[in-house]
């Protein structure tokens, strides 16, 4: 008690940030805990233990999108901060105003409204008359249905991310790069070293933190993509883009079985949070310099 006496004045000060933090956060999770062990509808609700879970467990539609969760985050995420780490160092080496250009012009579309950026990449696909076909006429090849063939429909969302996302990425990268001192570079080279040795041997091994970082929470809204499928496919064709946000959306709010789609928020927050985990385990390592 003396202790928090003695704090008082830290803890008052954190005060209002934490009780907005229980409020629209803290109480949420619990509640969507306590939901999932019911058969919340609409009208009525009824204990029901695990079985929600167990239906989980039996749905076929579940496995699919969680498959399909997961071979987007595997496909985005490496090209996503493969391209956010090239783009960085080629434009970390330029004068100042025209790094800040392109770190301007890349960050643009992450403020951009998924929703536009959705449309715009709707019309790119489009079969009879858009931009990706009209390419593909001009290089000798049939048009395709990009969005309706459950071949190339997840390949065409993340082609849709990898080409527009990265721009906070970069300016991460480039501000952490900024912070490597110059002598161990200078070092690099009088050992023989090129620069695109010094890059993967100095600059890759001390940027593991921001990497870890960008990778963490680049997988976390991986999995929780929804924008770019509703707007796009909506699951199809055949559940081929139904990924497990997509499919809670439809469970609590098409089928009006919240029990069921609370049940599912909860997997998916306890697979999120072992893959931090895990990422955290193996990644995780203090760098000194």
């Amino acid at each position: 008690m003396r202790r928090l006496y003695k704090d008082r004045w830290g803890y008052a000060f954190i005060a209002p940030s934490f009780a907005l933090f229980a409020v629209f956060f803290l109480v949420p999770v619990v509640w969507g805990g306590y939901l999932s062990l019911l058969d919340y509808q609409v009208f009525n609700k009824e204990w029901v233990g695990l079985q929600n879970y167990r239906e989980i467990a039996r749905d076929s539609v579940f496995w699919l999108s969680l498959r399909n969760t997961a071979l987007y985050t595997l496909g985005l995420v490496p090209l996503w901060l493969g391209k956010a780490l090239v783009i960085s160092a080629l434009i970390f080496p330029l004068a100042k105003p025209i790094q800040t250009f392109f770190k301007g012009a890349f960050y643009l579309p992450h403020v951009t409204s998924s929703v536009i950026i959705s449309m715009v990449w709707l019309w790119i696909f489009n079969p009879p008359f858009g931009l990706l076909n009209y390419i593909m006429e001009l290089l000798g090849f049939a048009p395709h249905a990009w969005l309706g063939d459950v071949r190339t429909a997840l390949l065409s969302i993340i082609l849709m991310q990898v080409v527009m996302g990265g721009g906070s990425s970069i300016v991460l990268i480039t501000a952490a790069m900024g912070s490597i001192p110059y002598h161990l570079y200078e070092a690099a080279y009088l050992d023989g070293a090129t620069k695109t040795q010094a890059f993967f041997r100095v600059t890759i091994p001390l940027l593991r933190p921001t990497i870890l970082y960008l990778l963490v929470t680049g997988t976390i809204s991986s999995f929780q993509v929804f924008t770019n499928v509703y707007l796009m496919t909506q699951g199809g064709p055949q559940f081929s883009t139904m990924t497990l946000v997509y499919l809670i959306y439809d469970t609590a709010f098409k089928q009006f079985k919240f029990g069921l789609a609370s049940a599912q928020a909860v997997v998916l927050f306890a697979i999120v949070f072992a893959l931090a985990i895990v990422q955290f385990k193996f990644l995780g390592q203090e760098v000194e310099y």
